[in-house]
């Protein structure tokens, strides 16, 4: 079962978990029209690979992530992060879904809308 974390629990996370990074697997388009999470303050890497559109994704995410890292999985609200954890906690990796993504759900606010770092556009 893939852990839930709420993006209010984000830094404390980070903080307690140096080896983190942050997976966005939303759209290109959801990048630059909504905006995407900016994690040089939270001193962590981010990677932006596509679930949706991208039929290499693994082969993708593999070239790209270590599995010694713990994985911060993001979409939109949560559900496309939560497959894309699924999928790459079957291949080793230690992963965490951010149950509330990046624009928030019915029930928490979101990475945006929480204030943190984000940048539009880039």
């Amino acid at each position: 079962m893939i852990k839930q974390i709420k993006s209010s629990g984000i830094k404390k996370f980070i903080e307690n978990n140096p080896n983190t990074v942050l997976l966005d697997v939303r759209t290109e388009n959801e990048w630059k029209k909504i905006g995407k999470p900016d994690t040089k303050d939270l001193n962590i890497k981010s990677f932006f690979i596509t679930i949706s559109q991208d039929p290499s994704f693994l082969e993708t995410v593999k070239k790209n992530i270590d599995k010694k890292n713990q994985v911060l999985v993001m979409c939109a609200a949560g559900g496309r992060s939560i497959i894309a954890a699924n999928l790459l906690s079957s291949e080793g990796y230690n992963t965490f879904n951010i149950s509330d993504g990046f624009s928030g759900n019915d029930q928490d606010p979101g990475w945006k809308n929480l204030g943190l770092p984000s940048v539009i556009n880039n």
